[in-house]
């Protein structure tokens, strides 16, 4: 995946939280290994948030400016050497996407700002850590994330990994920011199993984010030059990778003590995860993505 150089970037759709001072935290109560992957499989990459406190000894996180960011992120050309100027022109990407498709069904999109923070991080969904992985918060309307989650990724997952990943991984996110703006969200519970609401949301994000991967090479910037030039088929099959990783069943083999249960799916297998980021890479459709009007979510 590469960046057009001349492409100009936005850098007021990210605030950059890691000079806050905010410190790694520990989880509280007594989680342990099991109550962490349990509380990874309802919070990581969902708009379904846990209530606040649910984690112990949280660090205070306060805003910061993003001058750093606006000094070195400028074009596509910080983006391709910079991996902070990447996220944030996939962003761009991702939001110019969306503001497009809203305005072709005469709606408006509303931009919202990414979070980066490191270890601990305040919401007005409540505290989180850095081990319940990206997310976005429905309260503010925003996406947060550690990072660093993308090296978790590939050390503790085994993705591939690679800035293609990076992008579904975000792409997933701001697809719940569509869902909480078309009040999908809102007809989901916090339910569990293979056909439940939670699991149709997260498939349909993992779909929105393949609609948005159609049409990245033609997403134009600030300056109206395309963002992303260039999207490999070996960036489509390491997302797919990934994809498959952080499939329930994936995780609970690997990360949650090697026994399948799918009642306790939130999420939807590897392959299912895969074939929706599929379906919306193949049509570039968001209504091609309606999970919810589907019987057969295989």
């Amino acid at each position: 995946m590469q960046f057009n150089e001349g492409a100009e970037l936005d850098t007021s759709q990210v605030s950059d939280q890691r000079g806050s001072g905010g410190r790694v935290a520990g989880v509280g109560g007594g989680l342990g290994v099991v109550g962490l992957i349990v509380y990874f499989l309802i919070q990581q990459f969902t708009g379904i948030q846990l209530p606040a406190g649910g984690l112990e000894g949280l660090g205070n996180n306060t805003q910061v400016e993003s001058g750093t960011l606006l000094e070195k992120c400028k074009t596509g050309a910080d983006a391709n050497r910079d991996s902070d100027c990447r996220v944030l022109a996939t962003i761009n990407s991702i939001q110019g996407f969306w503001t497009d498709q809203f305005k072709r069904s005469g709606n408006t999109y509303q931009v919202t700002k990414t979070n980066f923070f490191r270890g601990s991080v305040n919401t007005r969904c409540g505290n989180a850590t850095s081990a319940v992985g990206p997310f976005y918060c429905p309260a503010d309307s925003q996406v947060y994330i550690d990072l660093d989650f993308f090296n978790e990724l590939r050390t503790k997952f085994g993705a591939t990994g690679g800035p293609f990943v990076e992008a579904y991984v975000l792409a997933h996110e701001y697809g719940h920011h569509v869902q909480n703006q078309l009040g999908t969200s809102d007809r989901v519970g916090r339910e569990t199993g293979p056909t439940s609401g939670s699991v149709r949301l997260e498939l349909q994000a993992d779909c929105y984010a393949g609609s948005w991967a159609n049409h990245a090479t033609t997403v134009p910037g600030a300056n109206g030059q395309p963002l992303i030039s260039n999207i490999t088929q070996e960036d489509v099959n390491a997302a797919l990778d990934a994809a498959a990783r952080i499939g329930d069943d994936f995780i609970q083999s690997n990360l949650g003590g090697g026994r399948v249960d799918t009642t306790q799916f939130s999420h939807g297998s590897s392959a299912q995860r895969q074939k929706w980021f599929t379906t919306g890479l193949e049509t570039g459709d968001p209504a091609r993505c309606n999970t919810f009007d589907t019987n057969n979510l295989g």
